[in-house]
């Protein structure tokens, strides 16, 4: 699997761009008209109130959904997913789950990961015994596991004190200086430089008028 820097090295290609998309829940559009472009080092913080669609466009960029119109652009495997939900798997060990994870990648070796997110101590105990704070460090930590070079995240600090939420910035901002970028779904102030702000409420999808 590439890294960050050679995906992006020779090319003039952003990492991932959306052209008059249009996403929604059981087929019906609840953001539409989007349009947006990421390149190395960049960062968009998508914001909105609940139910905006925050999470279904980042599940839409993802490819776990399909947009109902318009297009993504993104390289193969270019894409790492961190939802809301934490999504370990309890029964495995945090090693295990890091060993899953870097391998759908073809990735082999996951230090850098363990490092950011101090997962040292944690690497035999099962997923399924740590506190919400471990399982969400854990849960973020795929995004370095995979090396892919862009990161798509779900309100990625909201289970997590301070120090967790730092470690978070401070991987992002290593992952950018390598070249990839982030999109992460926030109801808190964006805390990564240079972040771009897309506030999703200006793509409400219009709905039909309601006939008495």
């Amino acid at each position: 699997m590439a890294s960050p820097q050679d995906s992006a090295a020779g090319r003039d290609a952003h990492l991932l761009m959306a052209a008059d998309l249009a996403v929604g829940r059981g087929g019906a559009a609840i953001l539409e008209g989007m349009g947006f472009a990421l390149d190395p080092g960049g960062v968009l913080a998508l914001r909105g109130p609940n139910g905006i669609g925050k999470t279904t466009l980042l599940r839409t960029l993802a490819g776990l959904q399909p947009p109902l119109s318009g297009r993504v652009e993104a390289a193969p495997e270019s894409l790492a997913y961190a939802g809301h939900a934490d999504g370990v798997k309890a029964a495995m060990s945090v090693r295990e789950n890091l060993d899953f994870w870097a391998g759908l990648f073809g990735v082999s070796g996951y230090a850098e990961a363990v490092e950011a997110y101090a997962l040292e101590p944690l690497l035999e105990r099962p997923a399924g015994a740590l506190s919400a704070g471990q399982r969400r460090r854990l849960a973020l930590s795929r995004l370095v596991a995979t090396r892919a070079p862009v990161w798509l995240a779900d309100e990625p600090t909201a289970p997590l004190d301070e120090s967790a939420a730092a470690m978070f910035a401070a991987a992002a901002a290593a992952h950018r200086r390598r070249g990839g970028a982030v999109v992460l779904a926030t109801h808190i102030e964006c805390r990564l430089d240079g972040a771009q702000r897309l506030d999703l409420a200006a793509f409400a999808a219009r709905r039909p008028e309601e006939t008495p």
